[in-house]
């Protein structure tokens, strides 16, 4: 019997606020002339997003002199530092875990004492001692229970820690491990208006997922995994801790590079998964054109990422987080069983892929 995921819990906080707001907030905050606003209202328009959530209320304000965090200025002067983000990550992040984790415990029919590993998932806040040591007490998770913090991975990261995961219970059997995966993308907006800075304020969001994972014949049994870096895209996805919150570089030739690096990968997938056979795809939503350009890639129908477009559509690209909502959906669909195949996308450029089936 394979370990399997049993049970996603998702947590988002506040209300979702819409595209449209977004938008409005970030002509004022980049003070754009009337052309340079209307060409980010369309490009935010044809994001694919239409709603998102922050654990910051200015984005929604339409009177900077209601800010909260930013200054009450227009030129939001002088910007937050990066200390100032990270105490509003310690401060957020914890309750939205715990939010996300009660959900899947709940699901699972797992009560915290009987969780053994507690693995951490996060690229938008550290801190020691960490959430998952708020997590532990704050659910009543034992002392003893191992724990696993894996930081500053990006996208994949969720994928890094299902593998983690599932290696812990082949070598432990017995054991139940908690997967938490918590983001808050939004704390880290950059003013400076740059082509990566436009298109990582156009898509990231707030958003948190856990999940259980044990030896079970219920949920998405684990059967393999394969990791790719795509070296030609090194220098086009990175992610820095700079004095103004973290920095993302985020380049609009993605989309082509991971359309090139799969189409080359193909044979790879399909010795190795029988990707001919596969009908599910559960592929991480990191913008609207990367779902196009991997479908098209692998020869597929528009409807493969009818799951990862409405979870971009609601909630935006949640970082590490995101997968998880994908697959949340794929357990409550009907009509999706059997083999899934899943794809995530990082700094590196690295590709994560994952072969489960829906029990």
């Amino acid at each position: 019997m394979n370990p399997s995921i049993i049970s996603i819990g998702l947590a988002s906080p506040g209300d979702p606020i819409s595209q449209a707001e977004i938008a409005r907030f970030m002509q004022t905050a980049h003070q754009l002339d009337e052309l340079e606003s209307r060409k980010l209202g369309f490009l935010y328009k044809m994001s694919g997003i239409e709603t998102r959530h922050s654990v910051l209320n200015d984005f929604e304000k339409k009177d900077y002199r209601d800010f909260s965090f930013f200054p009450k200025n227009k030129e939001l002067s002088p910007f937050p530092g990066t200390k100032a983000r990270m105490e509003i990550f310690q401060k957020e992040a914890p309750g939205l875990s715990l939010q996300a984790s009660r959900t899947a415990l709940d699901q699972a029919g797992v009560t915290p004492e009987q969780v053994t590993h507690l693995i951490l998932v996060s690229c938008t806040g550290m801190l020691a001692p960490g959430i998952e040591m708020g997590l532990m007490n704050g659910l009543g998770i034992p002392d003893s229970a191992e724990r696993f913090c894996l930081h500053f991975m990006g996208c994949y990261a969720a994928f890094s820690g299902i593998r983690l995961a599932d290696k812990i219970i082949k070598a432990e059997p017995e054991a139940q491990v908690l997967l938490v995966s918590v983001e808050l993308c939004t704390l880290h907006f950059q003013k400076e208006y740059t082509e990566d800075n436009l298109l990582a304020n156009s898509l990231f969001a707030d958003g948190a997922a856990a999940a259980l994972i044990r030896k079970d014949e219920s949920g998405l049994k684990i059967n393999d995994y394969l990791s790719q870096v795509l070296r030609e895209g090194e220098e086009d996805m990175a992610w820095g801790i700079g004095d103004f919150g973290f920095e993302m570089k985020l380049s609009k030739y993605i989309p082509n590079l991971l359309d090139h690096g799969i189409r080359e990968l193909s044979a790879l997938f399909e010795k190795k998964f029988n990707l001919s056979k596969i009908s599910h795809f559960a592929i991480h939503p990191g913008g609207k054109q990367i779902l196009q350009k991997v479908q098209e890639a692998f020869g597929l129908a528009p409807e493969v990422n009818l799951h990862a477009m409405e979870v971009l559509r609601k909630f935006g690209n949640m970082s590490s987080a995101t997968i998880l909502f994908v697959l949340e959906r794929m357990i409550r669909d009907p009509h999706v069983s059997g083999e899934i195949l899943s794809l995530g996308f990082g700094p590196g450029l690295t590709l994560e892929t994952l072969h489960l089936t829906k029990q």
